[in-house]
């Protein structure tokens, strides 16, 4: 079916463009109307050039966008709707272009003939294994609907834990940026000015006053460059953490840092479990659905870990000893997966043990931020009591002096 580029305007006077599959020119712009659209414009796509589907490939979803797609899926097929007519009708109630060409590329390859898991493979950096492999699930099992249903709720669930973890962060990050920007005014400009009057006097200057003096024509003279080399230092960390054995070291020790590296293992303990429940409730092979789990886990020393997991279940083992060797597992959670293996309810206890672990999770986020808040005012408070005492030291030397 032959598709149309528009631009127009809806019932509230917002321009939006997109594109619309029709037979001909005319339907177009009929289907158009029957949206409450008023066109200003309407003219036949441009063929894609060599490489588009490159392009294509390479668009990214975020969490957001994806849980409302599968939610809206979910609706108009438990409505009864056609896969293609489902996949058109979001396609043509989004207000994003490229989500509307992704959705319509997807939707073309379901009318040759595919399957939309096997659509959605052409597109791996929008869909993840995990989210392809759901789908496979669910149309293998003919409840697609349902499958979407749960997808949607993981993808919103996902969506909300990342958000409180951001939301979290905020206040430390805007108490670090506000720190660092007064220490660094009161470097550049504070201090030379009222430290000028005691080199103008001849007096010796205190060991303290003398520091801070240097530090701060130091940031003066040669700010430009220290930013240069800090830029450049970002940027060589960044280059050495995409190389898989330099991301790997960097893992293991995050993993033995004090507090971050139990707050790392939970968040990747209740990613793990919350993905295993959602493909074990959708009827995925538990081996299959461990391998899957596993790439969802960011950590590169988990993820290994977990792998194994996933071969000894393969050779025979159970769940719930392997998880126990890899020791990545939190107590509760192995005694919850145990129960549900010898009980044949594993995928309710999955869910249940990624809920528990999503508390304990929020409690220790919470814990690690509050305990960020007050060290980072002690020493903000330190290095302005050290700025202060180096002005006050010259004063109270030359009121001896003048003594």
């Amino acid at each position: 079916m032959p598709a149309f580029e528009y631009r127009a305007q809806d019932a509230n006077g917002r321009n939006c463009r997109g594109l619309q599959e029709a037979d001909s020119a005319r339907h177009a712009r009929q289907l158009l109307r029957e949206r409450g659209l008023r066109l200003s414009h309407l003219g036949a796509a441009r063929k894609k050039r060599q490489g588009a589907s490159h392009a294509q490939s390479g668009i990214r979803l975020g969490a957001s966008e994806l849980a409302l797609l599968t939610r809206q899926l979910s609706t108009l097929i438990h409505a009864g709707l056609p896969l293609d007519e489902a996949l058109h009708a979001v396609s043509a109630q989004s207000e994003k272009r490229r989500l509307s060409q992704l959705l319509a590329a997807v939707r073309s390859r379901v009318l040759e003939g595919h399957t939309l898991a096997a659509a959605l493979s052409a597109f791996p950096k929008a869909f993840t294994e995990l989210f392809r492999a759901t789908v496979a699930a669910g149309e293998r099992s003919g409840h697609l609907g349902h499958v979407l249903e749960q997808l949607a709720d993981y993808s919103e669930a996902r969506q909300a834990s990342h958000q409180k973890i951001q939301l979290a962060l905020v206040y430390p990050l805007i108490l670090l940026v506000a720190s660092l920007s007064i220490v660094g005014f009161l470097l550049g400009y504070v201090v030379p000015d009222v430290v000028k009057i005691f080199i103008n006097s001849g007096q010796p200057l205190p060991v303290l006053t003398r520091a801070m003096i240097a530090i701060s024509d130091g940031l003066r003279s040669h700010g430009g460059l220290l930013l240069m080399v800090l830029l450049a230092a970002c940027g060589a960390v960044r280059w050495a953490l995409r190389q898989p054995r330099l991301k790997l070291r960097w893992h293991v020790l995050l993993l033995n840092l004090p507090l971050a590296g139990g707050v790392v293992r939970a968040m990747e303990a209740a990613r793990f479990a919350s993905t295993l429940a959602i493909l074990g409730k959708s009827a995925v092979p538990l081996v299959d659905a461990l391998e899957i789990a596993a790439t969802v886990i960011s950590n590169l020393a988990i993820r290994r870990r977990m792998l194994d997991v996933a071969r000894s279940v393969r050779e025979g083992g159970t769940l719930a000893r392997g998880l126990e060797r890899s020791g990545d597992i939190p107590p509760m959670m192995l005694h919850l997966i145990a129960s549900g293996e010898r009980a044949g309810e594993l995928d309710s206890m999955l869910a249940r043990a990624a809920e528990q672990q999503e508390k304990t999770l929020a409690a220790r986020i919470a814990l690690v931020v509050s305990l960020l808040e007050p060290i980072m005012l002690v020493l903000m408070g330190g290095i302005v009591l050290l700025i202060v005492l180096a002005i006050l030291l010259p004063i109270l030397g030359l009121n001896q002096w003048v003594n």
